[in-house]
């Protein structure tokens, strides 16, 4: 009888302790898209023409004094032009394809001045040479990464500060993706442009670097304010939510998520899922929640296993 009652009152116990921390989870994910939406007064759209596939996306947003444009490109990457009007000074974040980039440039009547690669991959550097013969601009790029980046002028890597127009741009070190792999933080707009180390949902493969690498980085950016609004390189949503649905089944507020995606990509014409929020991604990305009990009982973890452990896991 005595076992009876233990027990009884360890399920109970135990299931009051989920509903606490799916609460909570709710709570988080509510206020993250409170967040989310307070940005949207400094995320304007300015003109949109999608299509249904990521290569037909052209979209434009304002961050305070500087201005985006987000194109699509090769399918399913997406292109970055960013403009500082009082200086005309442009940049593209990677040069995924040459085409759209010089259409965007078109479009907008901008003159490009600056390339950032965020790595060497070949849909984030393939129109480097191309545009740097056609425009005369200069390549930022990794410094571990700098002898296979086309064109390349300066190299750069964590704490460094580029100069664009009138704004600074920090460096983030987020290697894992490739070994050295960078973001571009742009502190006073509140964006961050992170190439491949992190996704709507996801994050991106590790083909160089390890688990514990790929964690600091993603500790690097979850330390970022919670608006920072994140443009990542590829529209892979739906395809990461179902990943992450099926590692964390338990998660409302993951299955809430992804039906918005799917809802929006469904869409005639489909939705961008991109950009995101740092406070987003932190509320629902398994990558960022290692440490989530709900994840960690879906994996059969415990709390033996370090967060980069089970990072490694849950990895596509």
């Amino acid at each position: 009888m005595l076992r009876s009652l233990v027990g009884s009152e360890m399920c109970i116990r135990d299931r009051y302790q989920r509903r606490v921390r799916g609460a909570l989870e709710v709570m988080a994910f509510r206020a993250a898209l409170l967040a989310s939406h307070l940005c949207a007064s400094r995320i304007s759209a300015l003109h949109t023409t999608p299509a249904c596939a990521a290569s037909a996306i052209s979209v434009g947003h304002s961050h305070g004094s500087l201005q985006v444009e987000q194109f699509g490109a090769l399918g399913d990457n997406y292109g970055y032009l960013v403009h500082d009007p009082a200086t005309k000074s442009t940049a593209s974040i990677d040069t995924p394809e040459e085409a759209p980039i010089v259409a965007a440039l078109a479009r907008r009547g901008w003159t490009l001045t600056h390339i950032l690669n965020t790595h060497w991959h070949p849909d984030h550097t393939g129109a480097n040479l191309a545009l740097k013969d056609r425009t005369g601009c200069k390549v930022w790029g990794p410094r571990g990464e700098m002898e296979d980046i086309p064109g390349i002028d300066v190299a750069v890597d964590h704490g460094d500060v580029i100069r664009f127009g009138q704004t600074s741009i920090a460096v983030l070190n987020v290697a894992g993706h490739t070994r050295g792999h960078v973001g571009f933080h742009f502190p006073e707009q509140r964006m961050v442009f992170v190439g491949d180390a992190l996704f709507v949902l996801g994050c991106g493969r590790l083909f160089e670097g390890s688990p514990d690498q790929m964690w600091e980085s993603m500790q690097r950016l979850m330390a970022l304010p919670d608006d920072t609004v994140v443009y990542c390189a590829h529209e892979y949503s739906q395809a990461n939510a179902r990943w992450a649905v099926a590692v964390d089944p338990g998660s409302e507020v993951l299955w809430a998520r992804k039906k918005q995606i799917d809802l929006d990509r469904a869409g005639h014409p489909p939705v961008p899922t991109v950009p995101t929020t740092i406070g987003v991604e932190k509320a629902t990305n398994p990558f960022l929640r290692p440490w989530s009990r709900s994840l960690r009982d879906a994996l059969g973890c415990g709390v033996v296993e370090s967060d980069a452990e089970v990072l490694s896991l849950i990895h596509i």
